[in-house]
């Protein structure tokens, strides 16, 4: 009885170290494929001839892996675009300036602009793989903002799928217990609304009236979530300024920002252009003499 007690515990014992050393195995592979692939990606790419036989290597060697799996979405993603230059009547598209301008016969102005366009069948591929690291990762929000970045590249100037995907975060959030990792590290509370105030301002820079109401109605909802944060409020204000062309309700929503941190820039700068907008030049002159005060102009 006693022998086979000790039988086992060996065999136990040999186990562990069976699983050690095929761990490390692994994990030298790893580092084998990573570093092969960084050198294989400068020379061509990361959509390039030979990367994704390599990929496959690294994903047989590793299926799990967080670098392989962003690196096979990066390989999706990056081999469903076409570039190609088009022409627009606005001086400003999807956020870009125009790499060119030239005047059409009757002498209007033309803008060209550079611009992707994606194969949607291997869009859909990346898709798949940002969905899996997702799921295997759930914690790290670096992999959330795969898929909401490329949504928002591929939709362009339409993002409704990119707001739906969004908002669902947005609602995690709410019920999160565990902290977000970002980049490998443990983030604070801070983080997440500050992430999503980038997507704010992505969704602005894009310019078109579907983006736009996006732009608001995040604003709205993380300024319902997030009250201390006063730049979800300063986004409503200036949906109203800019889209809406409602100079009023816009100067009542900067001056709650003002309230609340009295020397905040925007709020002080559109509060001026409201002003100006209503043809009121004793309240521009307030404003401008408060963004002398807080040294924003010049006297």
């Amino acid at each position: 009885m006693f022998s086979n007690i000790m039988i086992m515990s060996k065999v136990k014992i040999y186990f562990v170290v069976l699983l050690g050393l095929l761990a490390v195995s692994v994990s030298a592979q790893t580092v084998n494929y990573e570093n092969r692939y960084k050198l294989l990606v400068s020379q061509v790419g990361r959509a390039g001839v030979g990367v994704e036989t390599l990929l496959d290597k690294w994903q047989a060697a590793d299926s799990t892996n967080k670098n392989m799996l962003s690196a096979r979405f990066e390989f999706y993603f990056t081999k469903s675009q076409t570039e190609q230059v088009v022409k627009k009547s606005q001086k400003k598209y999807l956020g870009m300036e125009p790499l060119l301008s030239l005047k059409d016969t009757t002498g209007a102005p033309v803008y060209y602009f550079r611009e992707i366009f994606y194969d949607d069948e291997l869009f859909a591929q990346s898709l798949k793989v940002a969905d899996k690291v997702a799921l295997l990762y759930p914690d790290d929000l670096d992999y959330r903002f795969l898929k909401a970045n490329a949504l928002i590249a591929y939709e362009k100037e339409s993002p409704d799928m990119a707001y739906a995907y969004l908002s669902d975060l947005i609602t995690e959030n709410i019920s999160r217990k565990r902290p977000w990792n970002y980049e490998g590290k443990k983030m604070d509370d801070g983080f997440f609304p500050e992430a999503m105030q980038e997507y704010c301002r992505s969704f602005y820079d894009l310019g078109s009236e579907a983006a736009m109401n996006v732009f608001f109605n995040l604003s709205k909802r993380l300024c319902e979530l997030y009250p201390s944060n006063v730049y979800f409020l300063t986004n409503m204000a200036t949906y109203h300024l800019v889209t809406k062309n409602d100079p009023k309700t816009a100067l009542k929503l900067y001056n709650k920002v003002l309230k609340k941190v009295k020397d905040d820039e925007t709020a002080l700068r559109n509060s001026y252009v409201a002003a100006s907008k209503l043809g009121n030049d004793k309240l521009k002159e307030k404003y401008r003499q408060q963004l002398v005060h807080y040294g924003y102009i010049k006297q």
